[in-house]
């Protein structure tokens, strides 16, 4: 039975905690000190100094020679048994799938143990709870974090392949390349795919960021233009030269392209561009009236009115952007999308994806495939050029994936660069890495050192709660999802967790109060790990958020009540 000093000793440990976040909530709910920009600098702090110290704080202190392995044993035979199940329900039913087998995973098996698990349990069941609450936390940071972030790619890999090539296309491509640049699938960052056909017919598809560089190929044969609207009609382009009556020469030469600009008119001299009648002066042909906007500009603070460039190649009095000659020897199409690019002599595509439709950039200047035609296949580039309309889309039969090494060597590609950034990772593999050391041959940490860390520390679980308080404060409303779905997730949370690690535990033989302490963690409040990777790949932010801030509100009595029924 839970005595009246117990249970005031749980909410000695418990009130501090919500204290700081209520703080944090009312400054900015109702007392409006931080703005949002000042809130996002606190919660950069806490994210890459303050939570990564005090888990290495916590983890450094921890004697890995003396893991207790049978409560190590429950807790990932639980997360084993949900995990198969969802898998199981997603294979076998068509209400399932990954999207859902992410979020109920992460929902039902990763609690916030680090910032709540630690100074409740230790009020709870004693000290020695610390000790198993940091094992599990470096289970998380090392395994279970790391299983979810590859889930979570490997369900951005998919829908960047049945976007990119839908039907069965996809199974010929036998290499993916990732440019360095590109840390992750999840749509943050603009991306570009490219692909090269051999001449068996396999598809070598490379991933770019928008903002890189060009392809080579490109580069040096082809000239690159995005039509793009007027800045005289709000989408507007920065320039950090655009050319005032003087005139550009690039080094001289016939080969160089020069720019001239006199009355808001530019005129191109290059013999390969002879054939669009842009000349200089004196050249012969009268230049065309253009937007002001060429290859010299980039971006810069001040925009510079001029007319659209979407009438630059407006040469047959249409009204419809067309090239009527290449500048080099490959051809040319003509789709419905305002992105164009010049095909040279080998096949390579170029497409967009995660691009928003108001992003005009002349750096983006992106590359898109030929419409495909009703039998599946790309439209040659003289149906493009030509102008002649393609049947809609047909079937395209069922969608195939590559092959599964090629898949899983993406996946993990990307889900080490997204690793390496991640500070926790850092901080979880030294700590680990040193108790390792210390305990090993009784090493201990210089004061300077142990000091320095403890100062940050000790401030990182306060500020930890703080920043919870900001991020409550921050949202619109408190259940985001709708109050259907956040039933269902704080049933999940708080029952379905619970009851498959009393499962797990009573499968190994945990008993006493390791039984009681295994139980009361997995009823802790929803986990800001997942709700991060969640936000950033755009898979059920909802849900997670409200799990967020009610469950901070709602696990305490939860917790509470399951300690009193377990003490009895």
């Amino acid at each position: 039975m839970i005595t009246g000093s117990e249970f005031y000793n749980v909410m000695c440990a418990m009130a501090p905690l919500y204290f700081a976040m209520f703080v944090a909530y009312g400054s900015v709910k109702w007392c409006k000190i931080f703005t949002p920009e000042q809130c996002s600098g606190i919660n950069r702090f806490v994210s890459v100094f303050a939570v990564p110290v005090l888990s290495f704080h916590f983890i450094s202190q921890n004697n890995p020679y003396k893991m207790d392995t049978m409560f190590i044993l429950a807790d990932t035979l639980s997360k084993i048994m949900v995990f198969v199940l969802l898998v199981l329900w997603a294979i076998l039913f068509k209400s399932g799938g990954l999207d859902w087998l992410i979020t109920l995973f992460s929902v039902a098996t990763l609690p916030n143990t680090l910032v709540m698990g630690i100074p409740l349990l230790q009020a709870m069941y004693g000290n020695y709870t610390q000790n198993l609450m940091v094992q599990l936390v470096v289970l998380q940071c090392i395994i279970w974090y790391t299983l979810l972030l590859f889930l979570f790619e490997l369900r951005a890999a998919r829908l960047l392949i049945r976007t990119e090539f839908p039907g069965q296309v996809a199974g010929s491509i036998a290499k993916i390349q990732v440019d360095d640049d590109v840390i992750s699938l999840d749509g943050m960052d603009p991306l570009r795919t490219e692909t090269e056909t051999d001449i068996n017919g396999r598809i070598r598809l490379r991933i770019r960021r928008s903002v890189s560089s060009v392809p080579d190929s490109v580069i040096s044969s082809s000239l690159c233009l995005t039509p793009r609207a007027s800045n005289l009609s709000n989408a507007e382009i920065f320039s950090v030269n655009t050319p005032n009556n003087r005139f550009f020469n690039g080094g001289g030469g016939s080969s160089t392209l020069q720019f001239y600009n006199g009355n808001n008119e530019i005129m191109f001299c290059n013999g390969d561009l002879g054939g669009f009648g842009f000349t200089r002066p004196g050249c012969g042909a009268s230049p065309r009236r253009l937007s002001g906007y060429a290859s010299s500009d980039a971006y810069s603070l001040q925009p510079t009115p001029r007319a659209s460039n979407f009438n630059e190649l407006d040469v047959n009095g249409t009204g419809t952007p067309v090239w009527m000659k290449s500048p080099v020897a490959g051809r040319i199409f003509r789709q419905s999308s305002p992105k164009m690019m010049w095909e040279s002599g080998q096949r390579h595509v170029a497409k967009d994806i995660n691009v928003p439709e108001k992003e005009i950039s002349f750096r983006d200047a992106l590359k898109a495939a030929p419409p495909p035609t009703a039998s599946g296949g790309a439209a040659s580039m003289e149906e493009g050029a030509a102008g002649k309309d393609t049947a809609p889309v047909a079937a395209i039969g069922k969608q195939e994936m590559p092959s599964a090494i090629v898949m899983v060597r993406l996946i993990l590609t990307v889900v080490g660069r997204k690793l390496s950034r991640n500070p926790n990772t850092y901080s979880s593999i030294l700590g680990l890495v040193w108790s390792l050391i210390s305990f090993k041959w009784d090493i201990a940490m210089p004061s300077i050192v142990a000091f320095s860390i403890k100062l940050i520390s000790d401030a990182g679980l306060g500020m930890a709660m703080f920043s919870l308080g900001l991020f409550m404060a921050l949202q619109p409303k408190m259940i985001a999802c709708g109050a259907k779905k956040a039933t269902m997730g704080m049933l999940i949370r708080f029952t379905a967790g619970p009851l498959f690690m009393a499962a797990a535990s009573l499968i190994v033989g945990l008993k006493g109060s390791r039984l009681h302490a295994a139980i009361v963690q997995a009823a802790l409040p929803q986990g800001i790990v997942p709700f991060v990777f969640a936000r950033e790949y755009g898979l059920h932010p909802d849900i997670l958020s409200t799990l967020v801030i009610f469950g901070m509100i709602v696990s305490l009595p939860v917790t509470i009540l399951y300690y009193t029924l377990l003490g009895m």
